[in-house]
């Protein structure tokens, strides 16, 4: 995925954020389940004119491509999850393996091809 900064992306066995997390499961992202393939993660806020475009970006791909989910989280409402993270910027898209792994993290609002790109990491 294009990043607004470089050092924003990881591979998910890369430490990053806090508390190095490299695996997430649905119940601390505050779904019912994750995605069979791979889930989009994007943490947003609520006067980012980025975060909705990335919005429809995440949504039209996830439409796309069978058994990826997108899941859109409140930055602002699950702070602790954001400073556990090390999530300093929104929009903020984390790609998930189907195991809950993070594949690819990026800051900035991201292209179409960047996160088809950054799927085929994960699936």
């Amino acid at each position: 995925m294009r990043t607004v900064r470089r050092s924003s992306v990881h591979s998910g066995s890369e430490p990053h954020g806090r508390g190095a997390v490299t695996r997430l499961d649905a119940r601390a992202l505050g779904a019912a389940a994750l995605g069979e393939r791979a889930t989009l993660v994007q943490f947003s806020s609520a006067f980012c004119q980025p975060c909705r475009a990335t919005r429809r970006t995440l949504a039209e791909v996830a439409d796309m491509v069978d058994g990826i989910a997108h899941l859109e989280i409140d930055a602002e409402e699950r702070l602790p999850l954001v400073r556990q993270l090390g999530i300093a910027a929104t929009p903020t898209v984390l790609v998930l393996d189907a195991h809950g792994r993070i594949v690819v993290r990026a800051a900035g609002q991201p292209r179409k091809a960047d996160v088809i790109a950054a799927l085929g990491r994960a699936v």
